[in-house]
């Protein structure tokens, strides 16, 4: 790997790290004031909790030698010691690391679907469990040479695309975020408008933050490339996210007659999603395409906690969920040269959905009887008291915002 190469994989890597503090911060000022240190601390444990895991045996299990194999021996390298000292060793870490910190935020995204109600120790040995059995499989299914990287030669049919984890990551917390928001049911008094974002500002700069960090999500495998592709994934993750935030903001206006900003950072988080499995196969003008059907189609999914009766509190299935299912399902339409309308047929759809629903339905049945374990033994949601007096005094003893009167 040349220098160039090297350094935009340090770059990258510290980018999507940062997408973690990005998440916390969106989160944090989307739940009450009582609940943002509770919120902001689900992403940090995630992010202590997951780097550990991921240098003990979660690397280790992301690649397997093997379609048929789960996930590869999480004890072949435990700590990477031998990584490190092969003659390729530096490089390698370098990979390693950029692929820890697409574990951490995928865990980090499934918080936003427990906001307000949830007991932190639990969450954190959800987390390493969870990761465990179904990030670090899932890694290898997708990127490692396991079955669903290896589907169409399977089948006789195109490969799965999946460039930055349109599976792997956003499906796959999405069907997790779902699963906890059953098990850990509604909050008290839910209803549409139960509670307003308590600081919009830090929704803006959360939002942008992400943004920021994406461009490093969806661009830094380039490392491994020599940058080949690195234009038309940064101009399609550029197009994609704009397109959505002005169809987010469309919806908005035609249905509740406002376009709000915090609808806009929404729309954006969905362009992203959307863009994050399909940045290096689209042809620009398909990329804004699929960006506005993200943020329309998310602006509009939102609403069905309300109608089916889950509380995903912060919309982590209206948008990581669905538009993880649109963006990976959209290539089956449009990806360059193999999408049923850009000079392929129903193959490239027909490994798409099975990739997808695979992904989703895996994720989702772990996570239920996982979080329905730890509820059934040590609790997984706040006590009722807890939940109305502030879940950050409660459970971490201190307050977002400690305001003294003159």
């Amino acid at each position: 790997m040349d220098t160039g190469s090297i350094a935009w994989g340090l770059t990258a890597t510290a980018l999507v790290l940062f997408m973690t503090p990005g998440v916390a911060f969106f989160y944090g000022g989307l739940v009450k004031a009582k609940s943002v240190i509770s919120m902001m601390m689900m992403s940090f444990g995630a992010l202590g909790l997951i780097s550990v895991l991921w240098i003990l045996y979660g690397f280790n299990m992301s690649a397997v030698g093997s379609p048929t194999e789960f996930s590869g021996n999480p004890f072949s390298d435990f700590g990477l010691g031998q990584l490190a000292m092969g003659e390729t060793g530096s490089v390698d870490l370098l990979g390693a690391t950029f692929g820890a910190t697409f574990a951490i935020i995928t865990v980090a995204l499934i918080s936003g679907a427990v906001a307000d109600r949830a007991k932190f120790g639990s969450w954190m040995i959800f987390v390493g469990i969870w990761a465990t059995l179904v990030y670090f499989p899932v890694a290898a299914w997708v990127w490692g040479g396991g079955w669903i990287m290896e589907l169409g030669n399977t089948l006789g049919l195109p490969g799965v695309i999946d460039y930055a984890g349109g599976t792997a990551v956003h499906i796959n917390a999405g069907a997790a975020a779902l699963a906890l928001a059953l098990v850990l049911g509604k909050r008290i008094g839910f209803q549409k408008g139960i509670s307003k974002p308590h600081n919009v500002p830090l929704v803006l700069l959360g939002a942008s933050i992400l943004w920021f960090g994406w461009f490093g999500f969806n661009a830094g495998a380039e490392m491994f490339n020599g940058l080949a592709n690195v234009g038309i994934i940064v101009v399609n993750t550029l197009g994609a996210t704009a397109a959505a935030i002005l169809a987010w903001m469309l919806v908005e206006k035609f249905k509740d007659g406002k376009a709000t900003s915090v609808g806009a950072a929404s729309g954006a988080v969905a362009g992203l999603v959307a863009i994050t499995p399909a940045c290096a196969n689209l042809e620009p003008g398909w990329a804004l395409l699929l960006g506005a059907v993200a943020g329309a189609v998310c602006a509009l999914a939102v609403e069905l906690k309300f109608k089916f009766g889950f509380d995903d509190s912060l919309d982590v299935v209206g948008i990581h969920l669905v538009g993880g299912i649109i963006g990976t399902l959209f290539l089956g339409f449009f990806a360059i040269g193999t999408g049923l309308f850009t000079g392929g047929d129903l193959g490239q759809l027909a490994v798409q959905a099975i990739a997808a629903f695979a992904v989703l339905l895996y994720s989702f049945i772990v996570a239920y009887v996982l979080g329905l374990a730890i509820e059934k033994t040590i609790g997984f949601r706040i006590k009722n008291e807890d939940e109305l007096a502030g879940i950050d005094t409660s459970v971490h003893g201190e307050e977002g915002y400690a305001l003294e009167r003159v």
